[in-house]
């Protein structure tokens, strides 16, 4: 019998091949792609004769976030061309290359309200109105500083690459097309030269903007550019730097107001993104200090934007609450501490036996504490986390004690993770819910309408959860409350004596008995016995803050008071009866006199009380490094 026990504790602990939950923003982004996909809207460009060879049904979706993940769904790695969306970038690079004053002296940043080719030139001063029209970008290609004309192409290809996180480079044949068909764009520039806006020669600078134009990439680069000007110009997944700090509010700037042609003003109210669009299909989007958007599909509006470009856009940032200007104040919330409950326990004590058997399963808890307020950065980020750590969860506990506030969007992210952990039989906690009303209003009405799948629980704080998650981790091996009462022989405390031993220190011993809701230690009573649990659970509370606040719940086969061996002082805390209580104590005077009678017994339970002591001490300590980072 004992072998087919330990067999069964053994196959329990074993590790599975357990599934992954999905990514409830990746199942969404597939399924805003399948919506979209039928948009068959619009046509595509034509009148640079290499773009009309686009394949009409082309259709990708990229989100970068600023941590570094990438989502990708549909035609993410078919190349394209940037076309204008190269303007903001190459608009940063001449802002690091000649300074903000003297690029505001050569381009404006004004909206037109017209249409990406228009000649819009200031009165008198023939200026640009703005860097995200030709005549602006024109001019932004002639400021990118360089030995000659290779040289500025050189450095303008290793900008956008540190952008992207790969190397780029320009297409030939589109190349060719844009430079056989630019008419309009080369009287753009000897109207540039003639106001002195373009220094000498116009043609350099229109010959690299036909280059910069012609930059082959895919949806994928798309959103990491975009990324990277969220991550305040630093690439999220490579870490290097592509454009100075200061000077990204500067391009965000002139995206949002200008950024999307002559519709700029109908963007920013119902989208509320700094954004670019181009001919050759992309649109790319920015949420600052959040997470980057990429689109290709080459089916083009009346004014030159992605259909489905621009529908996927709106629909990401209604259904997320992603403009701009509903940003809260603290913008970002960050995770305070992650841990497994390996490292940090209930204040519950388990006995020898099942704290050992914790100890096996317990990487299958994870705990997840947040501060701040929960945006959807936040809140994709956490999911993106537990999402990644479930193969091996059984379940994920989520501490909102310290966030502020939680958007409405983060319901959309937690409940079909919800959904999809319990379709694998996993968990989903939540502590500290309940001074956020809407989320978990939210969170249940999304359940009960959903497909049945999943549920969460809710507790007020994390030593609550934690003692419910070991619960489940040792379940169908721990007596319940009403259990028989441990033979003495079976207690900690009498480990290593013999059957004479245990039948002398059972004379010395007292049989007690609690009703439940007993208190058995008064704090500030003498610490003159101590207590060996054998039936029930008690706990140890002091009152802080006129509060009572748990310190520890002991097991059956545990003591409790055994402080008074060495502290013959008074009782620093209450114990009180959870369940009816068997026990047995033995007056501190009686214990110092088997020093005398039979010292073997009281060095006996003076090293089992010792390892106790030691094992909770090498416990806390490591609870304390965890927290403490």
């Amino acid at each position: 019998m004992q072998r087919e026990a330990r067999a069964r504790a053994a196959a329990a602990d074993r590790p599975t091949a357990r599934a992954a939950v999905a990514s409830p923003f990746q199942t969404y982004l597939e399924a805003l792609h399948a919506r979209h996909a039928s948009l068959e809207d619009g046509e595509v460009a034509s009148y640079i004769p290499e773009l009309a060879k686009a394949d009409p049904s082309s259709f990708g979706i990229a989100v970068a976030t600023i941590d570094g993940h990438v989502y990708e769904v549909g035609d993410t790695r078919v190349p394209f061309t940037i076309q204008s969306i190269s303007k903001p970038f190459t608009y940063g690079l001449a802002l690091e290359d000649q300074g903000l004053e003297r690029v505001l002296r050569k381009i404006g940043v004004e909206p037109t309200g017209d249409a990406f080719n228009a000649i819009s030139l200031a009165p008198g001063s023939g200026c640009p109105l703005n860097p995200m029209i030709n005549a602006g970008a024109i001019a932004s290609a002639s400021l990118v500083a360089g030995r000659s004309e290779a040289d500025r192409l050189e450095r303008l290809l290793a900008v956008y690459s540190t952008y992207a996180g790969r190397r780029l480079s320009v297409d030939p044949a589109i190349f060719e097309s844009e430079r056989a068909t630019g008419h309009r764009n080369r009287a753009i520039g000897h109207m540039l030269r003639n106001f002195e806006i373009v220094d000498g020669d116009p043609d350099p600078a229109l010959t690299l903007y036909f280059q910069q134009c012609s930059v082959a990439l895919e949806c994928r680069d798309l959103a990491l550019m975009a990324g990277t000007l969220a991550n305040g110009g630093r690439n999220p997944v490579t870490g290097e730097r592509a454009i100075r700090a200061d000077l990204v509010e500067n391009v965000l700037s002139v995206m949002t107001t200008c950024g999307m042609y002559d519709a700029s003003g109908e963007w920013v109210y119902a989208v509320g993104l700094p954004a670019k669009s181009g001919v050759g299909g992309g649109v790319l989007a920015v949420l600052p200090g959040q997470l980057g958007i990429g689109v290709f599909s080459p089916r083009l509006d009346a004014r030159g934007n992605s259909v489905r470009g621009v529908a996927v856009c709106k629909d990401l940032s209604r259904t997320f609450q992603l403009h701009f200007l509903r940003v809260p104040s603290s913008a970002r919330s960050v995770p305070r501490a992650q841990y497994s409950l390996a490292r940090v326990g209930s204040k519950r004590q388990w006995s020898v036996a099942e704290r050992e058997l914790l100890d096996r399963r317990a990487e299958r808890v994870q705990v997840y504490e947040m501060q701040g307020d929960l945006g959807f950065a936040a809140a994709e980020s956490l999911v993106r986390r537990i999402v990644n750590a479930s193969p091996e969860l059984e379940v994920a506990v989520v501490d909102l004690s310290r966030v502020t506030a939680i958007d409405a969007c983060a319901v959309r992210l937690v409940q079909p993770l919800v959904e999809a952990l319990g379709r694998e039989a996993k968990q989903l906690v939540l502590v500290g819910a309940d001074a956020h009303a809407a989320f978990l209003r939210g969170l249940e009405e999304g359940l009960s309408t959903g497909a049945g799948w999943g549920s969460f629980d809710a507790f007020p704080d994390v030593d609550a959860a934690l003692e419910w998650c070991e619960r489940r981790l040792l379940e169908g091996e721990v007596g319940g409350d009403d259990a028989p009462a441990l033979p003495l022989e079976a207690h900690e405390v009498c480990r290593g004596l013999d059957a004479a031993q245990i039948a002398r220190l059972a004379a010395l011993l007292e049989p007690l008995r609690f009703a439940r809701g007993a208190l058995i230690v008064r704090r500030d009573d003498p610490a003159d016995r101590f207590f060996l649990l054998t039936r029930g659970r008690v706990s140890v509370t002091v009152e802080t803050n006129e509060q009572r606040r748990r310190l520890t719940t002991v097991s059956p086969g545990m003591p409790f008071g055994e402080l008074a061996v060495v502290a013959r002082s008074l009782r620093t805390a209450d114990v009180r009866a959870d369940t009816e209580v068997e026990c047995f104590s033995i007056a501190i005077d009686r214990f110092d006199r088997l020093g005398e009678t039979d010292p073997a017994i009281k060095l006996r339970i003076l090293e089992n009380l010792l390892r106790r002591a030691t094992r909770t001490v090498a416990r806390l300590s490591l609870e304390v490094a965890t927290l403490s980072h």
